[in-house]
């Protein structure tokens, strides 16, 4: 399998959660919020594009839809998540980002995990794995001709069934 480039950021991520929950439960924790920055890095590279062109059009959600990329509200957007990585209500944060961006494209309706608020999951723990995710780029032209997503599924899938002594199914 071809690297991604973040591979060490991903297992760390993953031993954070470690101790605190079962692998079945926390490689959600990671690829939720993988997809979260995913969709957002994706949504800023064509924000930032746009506001060269145009500035009246960076906040017009055609725009993006036109281009394939998912519409991102600005509270769902990952510069906002991170700003909040710290609160201890960051685990609503997060559910209400993935709620919002599933109402604003219907291909994502009814598929995006919604339980980051759950009490088991430690909130500071789900900050620093925010804060281990911010300084990577996983969006834009260059991830989707890579298949970051895919190879994120499957970095994973290959760890957990090598560390965790069995398959591993998300």
């Amino acid at each position: 399998m071809a690297t991604i480039g973040f591979e060490e950021k991903l297992w760390q991520a993953a031993d954070k959660l470690r101790n605190n929950m079962n692998p079945s439960e926390y490689q959600h924790v990671v690829l939720g919020l993988i997809f979260l920055k995913y969709v957002s890095d994706t949504f800023n590279e064509r924000y930032v594009e746009l506001l060269a062109d145009d500035p009246e059009f960076a906040e017009d959600r055609d725009e993006y839809i036109s281009e394939g990329v998912f519409w991102v509200p600005e509270h769902a957007r990952w510069s906002y998540i991170s700003d909040h990585s710290k609160q201890p209500e960051i685990g609503q944060i997060v559910d209400q980002a993935l709620d919002s961006i599933e109402k604003e494209n219907d291909s994502l309706r009814g598929v995006l995990p919604k339980n980051y608020s759950r009490p088991e999951l430690d909130k500071r723990i789900l900050g620093e794995i925010i804060d281990l995710f911010t300084n990577i780029n996983v969006g834009g032209e260059d991830a989707r001709d890579k298949d970051v997503l895919g190879r994120v599924y499957e970095y994973f899938l290959g760890k957990f069934g090598a560390n965790e002594g069995g398959e591993f199914y998300i």
